[in-house]
């Protein structure tokens, strides 16, 4: 029973540094997208080491009141040995309490198994308190972790989370502190990340150290670049080392991944990063407000906003790269971002914007009163 259960843990390992690429890939991309990934992985644990094939499929939806993701990979080990782990995301936030508060509520769920050995699981719930303002925004949250490995004892904790972000010229950064009771004792993650999302290139790079008296102190982090030779292909590269996930059993671990990823929706090539102006600024004519944009290069291009439940409405050609529409709004700000052609997300050039909580951005539309 021992070897098998340390051999299971190698196998995780080499299992979890497989799903690195495919977890990190989908939070630094835009609003829907689906995409599956073909790669090699080497992992070095205490236990030795091993290199693997692996397929790791990702797929999420995000708004700025929404996230859904999806992610998992399947790796072909040494000795006719298939793994398989996936994970589950869920994010919801309510409509304002106040200008800048609102309530949110989180849910993960991690899993994983190999051929003819035992599966594990792992569930983590959180409600928040969430405050935005602008680029930059803060949470407080805390909610039950639990853990499971077959044949052997459940395992549940008390998790808390302090976090901020905040968008800085083309870079989000990312910041958390999380407490948790497990098993009765304290520890603390401390984490921080950063990512970039610029035309061709998207890459990310994090930090975290585990402190307590009683597990002792440690440190892992790593780095995600992707290159995109094609609106539907981009090369990625992967390292570094991730912490023991004392719910399922994992152990500590350094890794080295890279592939290919190929994705469903078309990503625009050229630089994403835009000017931070003003807010698009409307003032009502009449009995309705006037919406006019310039697009370059697009055939459609549709309106989708916090007062449409980012429903995309067609906008309408009034010239060369003009589109304009007609909304029904109060005085107010709102938030609203364009779909190009159909499945390309973007904000207007000129256009001031702020950060949705998801590594993404929305523009910010000023209706002025009469």
């Amino acid at each position: 029973m021992r070897t098998c259960r340390a051999t299971l843990r190698r196998m995780k390992a080499l299992l979890s540094a497989a799903t690195s690429l495919a977890l990190l890939a989908p939070a630094i991309q835009a609003q829907t997208q689906a995409s599956v990934g073909l790669g090699i992985n080497a992992v070095r644990f205490s236990g030795g080491s091993s290199n693997s094939p692996s397929l790791t499929p990702a797929a999420q939806v995000s708004s700025s009141a929404m996230f859904a993701g999806l992610s998992g990979s399947f790796s072909s080990l040494p000795g006719g040995v298939w793994s398989t782990q996936g994970r589950a995301a869920l994010w919801l936030a309510s409509p304002p309490l106040t200008s800048h508060l609102r309530l949110g509520t989180e849910g993960n769920l991690a899993g994983a198994t190999t051929s003819g050995s035992s599966a594990t699981a792992a569930v983590h719930v959180l409600g928040e308190l969430l405050w935005s303002r602008g680029r930059s925004g803060a949470g407080l949250a805390a909610g039950p972790s639990a853990g499971w490995v077959e044949s052997e004892p459940s395992i549940t904790a008390f998790h808390t989370r302090a976090r901020a972000w905040w968008r800085l010229y083309n870079l989000t950064w990312s910041a958390s502190a999380e407490p948790t009771r497990f098993l009765g004792a304290w520890f603390t993650d401390l984490s921080a990340g950063v990512s970039l999302d610029r035309g061709r290139i998207v890459a990310s790079a994090w930090g975290v150290a585990r402190l307590s008296q009683t597990y002792g102190s440690r440190a892992a982090g790593g780095a995600l670049l992707q290159v995109y030779v094609t609106p539907h292909l981009a090369l990625e590269a992967g390292g570094g080392s991730f912490l023991p996930d004392p719910y399922q059993g994992l152990p500590r671990a350094r890794y080295l991944s890279g592939g290919i990823r190929l994705y469903t929706a078309i990503r625009s090539l050229a630089r994403a990063d835009v000017p931070v102006l003003r807010p698009l600024t409307l003032r009502r004519e009449g009995e309705r407000l006037n919406l006019r944009l310039r697009v370059a290069g697009a055939q459609t291009v549709g309106l989708a906003g916090d007062w449409n439940d980012w429903q995309p409405m067609s906008l309408t050609p009034s010239g060369r790269d003009e589109w304009q529409g007609t909304l029904d709004l109060a005085p107010g700000t709102y938030h609203f971002i364009l779909v190009v052609d159909g499945t390309k997300w973007v904000v207007p050039r000129g256009v001031a914007t702020v950060p949705d909580a998801m590594g993404g951005r929305t523009a910010l539309m000023l209706v002025e009163p009469p």
